[in-house]
């Protein structure tokens, strides 16, 4: 295995886990801007007024994108097995 190989496979998987991600963070930034943005202007004070909303969204979006997150896993995965031959026999 040489280490070209190895820098593709890490690039990969970090590509890999900001696509897998990106739809979780970019709701709960947006909710909780959102969010603050209401209780500034109103200044409620409350905790769960920022938590429930945001877990609600963020469950939400597993929930609607959370198929095609897994077919994304299994691709890559796939992807990786594919890649163990020519791994070990050096190509």
């Amino acid at each position: 295995m040489n280490t070209n190989a190895l820098m593709d496979i890490g690039l990969l998987a970090m590509i890999t886990a900001a696509k897998l991600s990106a739809p979780v963070l970019i709701t709960a930034l947006v909710v909780g801007f959102a969010i603050s943005l209401f209780q500034s202007i109103t200044q409620i004070q409350e905790v769960t007024l920022s938590f429930v909303p945001k877990a609600i969204a963020v469950a939400l979006v597993l929930l609607i994108s959370g198929h095609w997150m897994i077919s994304e896993m299994v691709s890559f995965t796939n992807a990786l097995f594919e890649k163990i031959p020519g791994l070990l026999s050096g190509v």
